[in-house]
């Protein structure tokens, strides 16, 4: 029985037009993708077409995506720096540059990044603007006690791979020429992503039922927690960038204890004084170094990287005596 991320019990599937072509091509997409073998890249690889498609993603989780599909065919650059924290971001001078010149963008949406709004009519960009983690089909999307939908969808392989699927549909709409090219990467990209899944299944079965619920410092987990079979008991921070009143710290405090949380789970880009106090009060074991919004450092320079790293941190935390 799969445990469900409390406070995101309450599902919803999010559906919206789309045009016909963009579904139907996707669709393609989606059946070309099985099967094929390939090796992990780095985002160090072969140089760029020299009429490569300029793509501006807001975050480097996304602009990996992009880089795994495109292969030499796309130019990416991401708003938000590596490490940098995209609900907080204040654009500068040069992201209006680079969405000035792009000639596709690419947002998470839900509610992640609406700040790119501003820049898109500051610029004057008439560039296609895709949101690729809304009106994914076979996504559960999970809502919040509030109602609003959780945003971090990348963080179950099996989404990532549907948004896969949806920029590779969207790089064929700029640059039908290469169609196949796109076609091939999100083939290969898939397959790895299938395999990232099954492994990250097998390091997490093995947890005990008993040491499956964790704190997390904000909402970023419910994807990957409801993906693999752990329970997410309480928040430190409703919102990056909101830190918590005493009252909420003591009341976390008092749920750990109570409920013998095993581990806190806390993000790279985020200072974690409030994690180690957490930690220090309780006993539970505490996990700084995830990666959830941004890539890191090599390895953790991809997807697949950074989810591999993830999933080695939080078997670790929670298998331990």
């Amino acid at each position: 029985m799969r445990v469900v991320p409390r406070g995101y019990g309450v599902r919803a599937s999010v559906r919206a037009p789309a045009r016909f072509f963009a579904v139907v091509l996707c669709a393609a997409l989606l059946l070309a993708a099985c099967g094929r073998p390939g090796a992990t890249p780095t985002p160090s690889g072969p140089a760029a077409d020299p009429d490569a498609i300029h793509v501006v993603t807001t975050t480097t989780i996304l602009a990996d995506l992009v880089r795994q599909v495109g292969g030499t065919r796309v130019v990416v650059t991401s708003l938000v720096p590596k490490g940098g924290e995209v609900h907080t971001f204040d654009p500068r001078p040069s992201s209006m540059r680079a969405v000035a010149a792009a000639e596709l963008v690419v947002r998470n949406g839900l509610g992640l990044d609406d700040w790119l709004a501003g820049l898109i009519t500051n610029t004057g960009s008439t560039a296609p603007l895709v949101a690729v983690a809304e009106d994914l089909p076979g996504v559960t999307y999970l809502r919040a006690a509030d109602g609003v939908i959780n945003p971090h969808v990348w963080m179950n392989p099996r989404y990532a791979s549907a948004m896969a699927a949806k920029i590779a549909a969207e790089l064929a709409l700029v640059d039908p020429g290469h169609t196949g090219r796109y076609v091939a990467g999100l083939a290969a990209f898939q397959t790895r992503l299938a395999a990232l899944d099954a492994d990250a299944a097998a390091a997490l079965a093995v947890i005990p039922q008993t040491h499956r619920t964790v704190v997390a410092f904000h909402d970023a987990f419910p994807y990957f927690a409801e993906a693999y079979g752990l329970a997410i008991d309480g928040t430190i921070v409703a919102a990056p960038g909101q830190d918590p009143s005493a009252g909420t710290v003591a009341h976390l405090v008092a749920r750990i204890r109570a409920d013998g949380i095993r581990a806190i789970f806390a993000e790279a880009q985020f200072n974690d004084e409030l994690a180690q106090t957490l930690a220090r009060e309780t006993g539970a074991a505490v996990v700084t170094d995830l990666y959830t919004d941004s890539t890191g450092d090599a390895p953790r320079d991809t997807y697949e990287g950074v989810t591999r790293w993830n999933v080695a941190r939080v078997a670790a935390a929670l298998l331990a005596p």
